[in-house]
């Protein structure tokens, strides 16, 4: 069911399914119709739906030493765990960043290393590597760092390092120039050199081949014939959460990393994830949503407003009381970081509307707003009006944005381009997301260049804000057993997003505000159970004052098929993206 404008602006459109194939691949693989029905809509064909719906590292995995610079990574890294050297990790302070801290850390200790953890603080020392750190780690006996999530910029604090008689071996996902910073190895699949074909893992991904890579050299050194080797699968629970919260593509190594991911992260054998389920009330096996809505915003929330190596710390320690009280702070901080977020949002909403929200990028800055939640703003702001979104936090003379892009738009390629401009002073990213600093003068050339570029883009390529659909159901298709059927194609993300479904023609019996901005509703079901339904933070859309005024009237309903679990019991649930109306 096509739509060409709804609610929010979007235009639906539906997904083309080969009959015959859909057929085919739920009879070939014993799988339900409706399973069978999404795969051939997603192109999966027969060759490749058996490794789609159970992916395995064995057949996903690929050869670390297919990456640029990991042979040369890894030797020297076991080397100085061979000789016993103290071995830096810098981290990024996102879930990224802390999930690959936590993983070289983990396996660095197992295999009889030492090793010293810095997080630089997001307010003081900003993003990626800086010279003071890098020199601070050298003075406390340092002698090779990893960068992880961070460094391919770095020009400057890696000559200082490179200066002082550091070596450092970056790793990162990160957008490159074809030229990189000094360094003893530069291990990034999205390099301009590196033909892996694996530009689409996170820097956990890319952390977890180093520690395969290294794994090797010390097997082949004989390091393991006094002592144990160590089951680098006891991380992946590390590495699904990083992959999903950096919201790769769910492709290849990665789906492979989050399906065996949550296996691991269900046995609770990492003491800090344990104690973040425990708090945020998980009592049942974590799926992909539960990565990155339930744990991944409380260890992101250290970087944003807190303490800035408590996710790296929380996600590293043996010690279950150190676990307990590090998550304990994190939940505290998330609780924080919610209130400054939904200031930081309304007054930004408010400046929008004044000026008229109609340039090709949204593009808003304020004084005294907190670096710390500009990213989740403008991730907000781009889904309120359907464009990449920028936002900046003023003080004094300078700035410091963050960007998120829609589908199509390659905002970490403009960014990289004002840096070379001399627009920005700093600045890069990838694709769907970006971050920079600039002074305050520059901000209207920058503004200015996002327009001409992303307009451009955005013309030439004529796209159109979409949203994509797998099929219609009635409304009493909205069954438990109807959603346990279409878990076959977990884990969802980027790259494999949760089947969206369309209610044609449904009318609300019901509808009410939850919460400060949500609307939960029941729908018409004829003869049946009345289905329930939740939209989230849309009170003061067009959206949501439609639906809550909707007098009876009918609309067509798109959303995806959750299980709602409360106090015991569970129900299913239409969780609404959008709707049309049909009068």
């Amino acid at each position: 069911m096509g739509v060409d404008r709804s609610l929010t602006d979007k235009q639906w459109l539906l997904r083309q399914v080969d009959e015959r194939l859909a057929l085919t691949l739920s009879q070939r693989l014993g799988v339900p119709e409706i399973v069978g029905r999404v795969l051939a809509a997603r192109d999966v064909g027969l060759d490749d739906a058996a490794a789609f719906l159970n992916p395995t590292l064995r057949d996903q995995l690929p050869d670390p030493s297919r990456l640029k610079d990991m042979d040369i990574a890894a030797e020297r890294l076991a080397s100085a765990l061979m000789q016993g050297e103290l071995i830096g990790i810098f981290g990024d302070y996102d879930v990224d960043g802390a999930t690959s801290s936590a993983l070289l850390a983990r396996m660095f200790r197992a295999v009889g290393g030492r090793t010293h953890t810095y997080i630089p603080d997001r307010i003081t020392e900003g993003y990626g590597p800086n010279t003071p750190a890098l020199l601070k780690l050298r003075e406390a006996g340092v002698s090779v760092v990893v960068t992880v999530d961070c460094g391919t910029m770095a020009h400057g604090p890696l000559q200082a390092a490179r200066d002082a008689g550091l070596d450092v071996i970056v790793v990162d996902h990160h957008a490159a120039e074809a030229g990189l910073p000094v360094a003893t190895a530069i291990v990034n699949p999205n390099r301009l050199d590196d033909d892996s074909g694996q530009g689409h893992l996170a820097a956990v991904g890319v952390a977890f081949l180093l520690a395969v890579a290294v794994n090797r050299v010390l097997r082949g050194a004989g390091w393991y014939t006094s002592r144990q080797e160590p089951d680098l699968t006891q991380w992946l629970d590390l590495v699904a959460l990083g992959t999903v919260c950096d919201v790769v593509a769910l492709k290849g190594a990665n789906r492979a990393f989050v399906r065996q991911g949550l296996k691991v992260m269900a046995a609770r054998r990492n003491l800090g994830l344990s104690a973040l389920a425990d708090i945020g009330g998980l009592d049942e096996a974590p799926v992909a949503f539960h990565l990155g809505f339930v744990m991944g915003p409380r260890v992101n929330a250290g970087g944003r407003i807190g303490s800035s190596e408590l996710g790296a710390r929380l996600l590293s320690t043996e010690d279950p009381a150190d676990a307990s009280e590090i998550a304990h702070r994190l939940d505290g901080f998330n609780t924080e970081r919610k209130d400054i977020e939904s200031y930081v949002l309304g007054q930004a909403i408010d400046v929008l509307e004044a000026e008229g929200a109609n340039r090709a990028t949204v593009f808003v800055a304020g004084e005294n707003w907190h670096p710390g939640v500009i990213g989740i703003v403008a991730s907000r702001l781009k889904d309120r009006y359907n464009r990449p979104a920028c936002v900046l936090a003023i003080d004094g003379n300078k700035a410091v944005g963050s960007g998120r892009s829609v589908v199509g738009v390659d905002l970490g390629a403009t960014v990289i381009a004002a840096r070379q401009l001399g627009i920005i002073e700093k600045g890069g990213g990838h694709q769907m997301a970006a971050g920079f600093t600039l002074p305050v003068k520059n901000m209207a050339a920058f503004r200015d260049l996002l327009d001409e570029r992303i307009g451009k883009r955005i013309r030439d390529a004529g796209i159109v804000p979409t949203l994509k659909v797998d099929g219609a159901i009635a409304a009493g298709g909205i069954t438990l057993h109807t959603i346990e059927q279409l878990q076959a194609l977990e884990p969802y993300g980027s790259g494999n997003a949760e089947p969206r479904f369309v209610i044609p023609n449904a009318r609300l019996a019901h509808a009410d505000v939850a919460g400060a901005d949500h609307l939960r509703f029941t729908l018409d079901n004829p003869g049946g159970p009345q289905a329930r339904g939740i939209a989230f933070r849309c009170m003061g859309t067009p959206l949501g004052e439609a639906l809550l005024n909707h007098g009876g009237k009918p609309f067509h309903l798109l959303g995806r098929l959750r299980i709602n679990r409360w106090q015991g019991r569970s129900y299913p649930q239409f969780q609404l993206d959008d709707a049309a109306a049909v009068w």
